[in-house]
């Protein structure tokens, strides 16, 4: 056999026996620190070489001298390898733990700062991973405080609201019952519009139930916009006159839009009697609806005066009325934060700003298919 394949061969096997008891201890060290698995890997290549030169030597009767040399110099080669492998396990065994110190702020509803100083690509992109997972949890307990800021105030209005017209109820009942109501037929008529209240605000609050679990069932139809406002405007005109606010919907495009009418119905008709009832008497309350770049946007203007600017971001929160309705009439809250429930299950965006006189509240849908 030719002598350079042999001594191939030989050092072959030399580094494969010295290869496979590495991957042994690897194994074996698996669950221990990376300076002991790097320690190990330096090693097996030192040895490797070792090995497969003992091998040739003792094949090819290398003389005792030169067998010594070669020797010596692996072992030396070895205490530098061996040595800048704990020096760079013990940096990345230090780095790590600093981001394991420095990730236990996530516990403590605290915001993750990486440790200074240098790092190896993989534990700089792990930083980067836990920064990014910091600010998302931020943004998500802010959501969840300010969530149950808005179901710790539902709940204290809705049982204001509620407790009115219960009491209303009572007292109505039992003065028709001890015979001394002065008016039963007008007790029956307001028992019964207390009666339609209360149900008005459970079918809400059923509905918003709906909303939040995901379940609000939609079948979406082609309708024209046109259609959608010119109904709804009929059904809130009585409350207009009421109020003595003037109804306008000029500027209504015939948009054709997919969407579920009996909910988009629900939609016009809040947005509508939330603009009548903040809209003073003589004012107009105006409706519009054109394409856009973004689809179809749906508005409502009304002439409340304007909202103040640190509350715009609540005013679809769950249970906000503001600062000047905090009346029973107002209702308990929960009508704009269902219409932005069903926008949003449309795929579409509910938004509000100020208008000189009042404030202007868009429901952006997207278009229907050509």
């Amino acid at each position: 056999m030719n002598d350079t394949l042999l001594i191939a061969v030989y050092a072959f096997v030399g580094a494969a026996a010295t290869g496979l008891a590495g991957a042994g201890a690897l194994r074996l060290l698996r669950r221990r620190s990376l300076t002991a698995s790097l320690a190990v890997v330096a090693a097996v290549g030192v040895v490797a070489m070792l090995a497969g030169t003992l091998a040739v030597a003792w094949a090819m009767f290398l003389s005792p001298h030169d067998l010594t040399v070669v020797t010596t110099v692996v072992a030396m080669a070895a205490v530098v390898s061996l040595a800048t492998a704990l020096l760079l396990g013990r940096r990345v065994v230090a780095r790590s733990r600093e981001l394991a110190v420095a990730a236990r702020s996530f516990g403590d509803n605290g915001d993750f700062a990486a440790p200074d100083g240098p790092a190896t690509a993989e534990l700089d992109a792990l930083s980067r991973e836990l920064a990014a997972t910091s600010a998302r949890l931020a943004e998500s307990r802010d959501r969840e405080r300010a969530l149950e800021t808005s179901r710790r105030e539902l709940v204290a209005w809705i049982s204001h609201d509620l407790r009115t017209p219960l009491a209303g109820l009572r007292a109505m009942s039992e003065a028709l019952e001890d015979g001394v109501a002065a008016d039963p037929p007008r007790y029956l008529r307001q028992m019964r519009t207390e009666v339609e209240r209360l149900n008005a605000m459970v079918g809400d609050l059923f509905e918003l139930s709906r909303i939040h679990a995901g379940t609000l069932p939609l079948t979406p139809s082609r309708i024209s916009l046109y259609d959608l406002i010119g109904d709804a405007l009929a059904g809130a005109d009585p409350l207009a006159r009421e109020h003595g606010v003037r109804l306008v919907g000029d500027h209504v495009d015939a948009v054709p839009v997919e969407v579920d009418g009996k909910e988009m119905s629900r939609v016009l008709g809040n947005l509508l009697v939330n603009a009548i009832r903040r809209t003073p008497a003589d004012g107009t309350v105006a409706v519009s609806a054109a394409r856009s770049s973004e689809g179809v946007v749906l508005s409502v203007s009304d002439g409340c005066g304007g909202i103040p600017e640190e509350d715009l971001p609540r005013v679809f929160d769950t249970g906000w009325r503001g600062t000047h309705a905090r009346t029973p009439p107002a209702g308990a809250g929960l009508g704009l934060a269902i219409v932005r429930g069903i926008v949003e299950a449309h795929q579409g965006r509910a938004t509000v700003r100020n208008i000189p006189g009042g404030c202007r509240f868009e429901v952006t849908l997207p278009a229907a298919p050509g």
